[in-house]
């Protein structure tokens, strides 16, 4: 098999909505009063954006091979990740033979880790990452999953995440997420408001419907088992990231006190093997949800599965459309995935990084086969301009 060095890194930034589903725009159903840990503050309650959600845009980072094979990737960062990876991260990238994808992860993060360790660093290499298997598999002729070790099931099976589950049943999806609107500042009328929403969409759905609720960080302990207690009566399978993602120990807790039959996840803001462990060993939740564009990548997601599932802990990644199907697909302890109702009224299915993407695919009746097209199988849109600020000149 012929090998190929790295050519060239490059990293742009996209601002336009596609790639990043915290920019949106307003009358967006994700931007529509959600509980946040800013929601304290008045003046930052009513919109996500107010705060600053959308500040950062998409990052795009594209690895060239010797022979002009482009793998890339697409994740959340915008110009600082652009920065780190044009002037951190591509000398330990460029230059090196394309399947090192190990050897590559590993000085990306030791060298960054004075300064990174989980955020926006951990951002940057992911999306490194996820270009670097799209373009092992481009180069192999393979899809992503194929190098993974080969899908253990035909199809994938979704939840929805969006404001309608209602409608998301009619698609065919087998459960529906609804965002929080409101926290623990709002008092019990907004307790009430939320339980009140509960009820209202598990008499739409029916209870052999899932019904979860994603808190997003936004409560404390006390609010989150009163919340889930006064939930239970409406059969919520799972209470999802309901306090910051640091608070180890209030996990552990809540999971202890949540009614029997309710589930306790989060991972989503969580990054690298040792940040899972953490919630692993002090038995924090019953399913993990990383973002393979956010907690190190398919490289990091690989041990971070292994982990999980010697406990019995299943993995259920958090959004990320064909960057966690991939890897979704060729996991026993994945059962199920997460899409995200990209459209404003949550009342259609679209693909998550539309404009920007194309060839994405989305599920039919809530069931997708993951495409076998080389790499991720997905294309840019040439018609969406892409700026990289950092663009070095001596090449």
């Amino acid at each position: 098999m012929t090998s190929h060095t790295i050519r060239q890194v490059r990293a742009y930034i996209f601002r336009g909505g596609g790639g990043d589903y915290h920019d949106q725009g307003s009358g967006h159903w994700i931007d529509d009063h959600i509980a946040t840990p800013m929601a304290k503050y008045p003046e930052y309650r009513e919109s996500r954006q107010s705060f600053g959600l959308n500040v950062l845009g998409t990052l795009v980072v594209e690895i060239e091979a010797d022979n002009g094979v482009v793998g890339f990737a697409v994740s959340t960062g915008g110009e600082p990740a652009a920065w780190i990876v044009e002037t951190h991260l591509a000398r330990f990238v460029e230059g090196a033979p394309a399947e090192e994808i190990e050897r590559i992860w590993e000085q990306m993060y030791l060298s960054t880790i004075f300064y990174g360790r989980k955020g926006l660093v951990l951002n940057a290499i992911s999306c490194v990452d996820l270009a670097l298997w799209d373009l092992l598999g481009k180069l192999r002729q393979e899809p992503v999953s194929q190098l993974l070790g080969g899908p253990v099931r035909d199809e994938l099976l979704f939840y929805a995440t969006g404001a309608r589950p209602d409608l998301a049943r009619q698609m065919g999806f087998i459960g529906g997420k609804l965002p929080l609107h409101h926290g623990p500042a709002e008092g019990e009328e907004g307790m009430n408001k939320n339980i009140a929403l509960l009820e209202e969409m598990r008499s739409r759905t029916g209870h052999e419907f899932w019904l979860m609720y994603d808190c997003w960080m936004s409560l404390d302990l006390d609010y989150a088992v009163r919340f889930a207690q006064r939930a239970s009566q409406y059969a919520l399978k799972w209470i999802e990231e309901a306090l910051p993602p640091d608070d180890y120990w209030g996990y552990a807790e809540l999971k202890r006190r949540v009614p029997a039959g309710m589930l306790v996840t989060t991972g989503e803001h969580e990054a690298t093997r040792w940040g899972f462990k953490m919630l692993l060993e002090m038995e924090c939740a019953d399913i993990l949800q990383p973002d393979v564009g956010w907690c190190g990548g398919i490289t990091e997601l690989i041990k971070i599965s292994a982990l999980a599932d010697e406990r019995g802990v299943l993995v259920v990644p958090h959004g990320s459309s064909v960057y966690s199907y991939h890897y979704v697909v060729t996991r026993h302890n994945s059962p199920f995935s997460e899409f995200l109702m990209m459209a404003p009224k949550a009342d259609e299915v679209i693909p998550m990084f539309a404009p920007l993407l194309l060839d994405e695919p989305v599920p039919i009746n809530g069931r997708l086969t993951v495409p076998d097209t080389p790499g991720f199988g997905v294309r840019l849109n040439p018609d969406c301009k892409l700026h990289r600020p950092y663009s070095r000149s001596n090449r």
